[in-house]
């Protein structure tokens, strides 16, 4: 978003993509060659044993910590490049999309959408950042036809977020060219149907994020209170194994083993919900979603493509986001396999690299 963030120049070969996420930190480092986008080197390393917790739980790591956890990932991955954009997470935003009356002046129109916005942020306007984003309406039938309101996607970000964030890049020594909410970064990653409505499940550890993006804009968003680090403590407690070893199967096994019923306890529990969003959407909108992609760290979990399937009545698939990328053929396995993970990250850089 345009008061996030400043583009560097675009004298600087290599971009840098950084996720920070509640569970983990991921990287990604591509460059231009060719006019293509050139996979240079990623990594991720799991927050967890920096709060003493095991791999794969939720943590709230002080900025101090994260900067530690970074120079540490950025060491192991090899990163060359300081120059980087970052995620901000979901849970720390808001967005909203509301109808507001169409003004003809650009000036005008902004002054309407700053001050009614205020009537949708439930904190102080002064203990956030705003941004808005006027979303595309049908063409005019006449000419001279002038719209009487517009939807606008309203965008805001806490101040206190951002300091965490600007202090943990700082202690890393990166020089951050912008900040952008996980979701969008998501959607350059894996979003290619340029028109009609689509699903991203967002499976990260504390939580699931459902969004419903439509022309490259998120038409709907839903958070469900259920996420990977569920299914990893439902294994741990129903097979009396020790969590590190439950999140291990939750990746090499999943759903794929009738012995381990509780992966699939806890997805269809998220699936179910998506299935209501989905209705709710369809319903209020009178258009079908064409397809749902799965991603987040839980999207990396054996057999979650397939057991998706059955349970949606559209087409399924599971991010690849490293699809958009140069790679050896040799990587491609593992980069499918591990893409989910990555999709925010392989976004940011993505970003820059386009010089959006």
């Amino acid at each position: 978003m345009s008061f996030l963030g400043k583009l560097f120049a675009p004298a600087e070969k290599s971009v840098l993509g950084v996720d920070i996420g509640s569970s983990s930190l991921k990287v990604v480092q591509l460059k231009r060659e060719h006019g293509a986008a050139v996979l240079e080197t990623y990594g991720e390393l799991s927050l967890g044993p920096y709060a003493d917790v095991e791999a794969g739980q939720a943590t709230n790591l002080p900025a101090e910590k994260i900067s530690e956890t970074l120079r540490d990932l950025l060491r192991e991955a090899k990163v060359t490049t300081n120059h980087c954009g970052i995620s901000i997470p979901f849970a720390r935003s808001l967005l909203t999309m509301v109808e507001l009356p169409y003004r003809q002046s650009a000036a005008e129109q902004k002054t309407v959408i700053e001050l009614e916005a205020r009537k949708y942020i439930p904190v102080p306007i002064n203990e956030v950042r705003l941004d808005w984003f006027i979303v595309p309406g049908p063409k005019p039938q006449s000419r001279g036809e002038r719209p009487t309101s517009v939807q606008v996607l309203l965008v805001a970000v806490h101040n206190d977020e951002l300091a965490l964030l600007q202090k943990s890049a700082q202690g890393a020594n990166l020089n951050v060219a912008f900040y952008e909410i996980e979701i969008f970064s998501t959607i350059r990653a894996v979003v290619d149907e340029p028109v009609k409505p689509v699903m991203v499940l967002d499976i990260g550890s504390a939580s699931t994020k459902a969004y419903i993006v439509e022309r490259g804009v998120i038409a709907f968003s839903h958070a469900i209170s259920v996420g990977s680090q569920d299914v990893t403590r439902a294994l741990a407690v129903g097979n009396d194994l020790p969590l590190g070893r439950a999140e291990t199967l939750k990746k090499e096994i999943g759903v794929a083993q009738d012995a381990y019923d509780a992966p699939e306890l806890i997805f269809s529990r998220i699936f179910s919900e998506a299935r209501r969003v989905i209705e709710q959407f369809e319903t209020a909108h009178q258009k079908t979603i064409d397809s749902i992609v799965l991603t987040g760290g839980g999207g990396v979990t054996k057999e979650l493509g397939a057991y998706a399937k059955s349970m949606f009545s559209v087409s399924v698939r599971v991010a690849d986001p490293f699809a958009k990328t140069e790679a050896p053929a040799f990587m491609r396995p593992v980069l499918e396999r591990i893409g989910p993970e990555f999709a925010v990250a392989v976004g940011l850089a993505l970003r820059q690299l386009n010089g959006e």
